[in-house]
């Protein structure tokens, strides 16, 4: 490693001295990207080609996993909501990074509820997330396509916007809960 290192700074202060120096520092960064990239498109498409229950050990790394990503994503939410209803001062750049985070966080908590998770640590997952899973589907899906409605309204900076949009996805929420968790 410390060979390389010694071999890249000699190659360096060569360079420097040339005009190539440029087109030098962009081949190699054009190199490391397409590197990265191709490592995460390979990891993406081991992690997508896998079944979902097979990343978690047990029923209960599963339940702990939903609850956490629920818990940050209704974390940001209520700031959210708190602005919307004048709870507390809205921030415009506060809002959409709330609102991106709760958009990324929506997209995660269901991998957590596949087969034997409703038994086994402390689940408050009603039977019918599993016995009615198409209906617990469509409720998800509901949610997320109005948490990226949340995110594009925070984004314009604009407290009304933010407004109906809170609603909105509030409203998903609340459909969920009530059908679907218990109390």
């Amino acid at each position: 490693s410390e060979g390389v290192k010694e071999q890249a700074a000699m190659l360096t202060r060569r360079l420097q001295k040339n005009s190539n120096w440029i087109t030098f520092r962009l081949a190699i960064t054009r190199s490391v990207n397409m590197k990265h990239l191709i490592v995460t498109v390979t990891l993406l498409l081991a992690g997508i080609s896998m079944p979902a229950y097979a990343q978690f050990a047990k029923a209960e790394d599963a339940i702990k996993y939903r609850q956490s990503a629920l818990f940050v994503m209704g974390q940001h939410f209520t700031r959210l909501a708190g602005m919307a209803q004048g709870k507390i001062p809205f921030d415009a750049k506060a809002a959409a990074d709330n609102a991106a985070v709760v958009e990324s966080m929506s997209k995660l908590p269901w991998a957590g509820f596949g087969e034997g998770t409703n038994q086994g640590g402390n689940t408050k997952a009603k039977p019918e997330v599993w016995s009615d899973n198409a209906k617990f589907k469509e409720a998800a899906d509901k949610m997320m396509a109005e948490v990226v409605k949340l995110n594009t309204a925070a984004k314009t900076g604009k407290l009304d916007d933010l407004k109906s949009a809170v609603s909105a996805t509030g409203g998903t929420c609340k459909n969920c809960h009530d059908n679907f968790r218990n109390k």
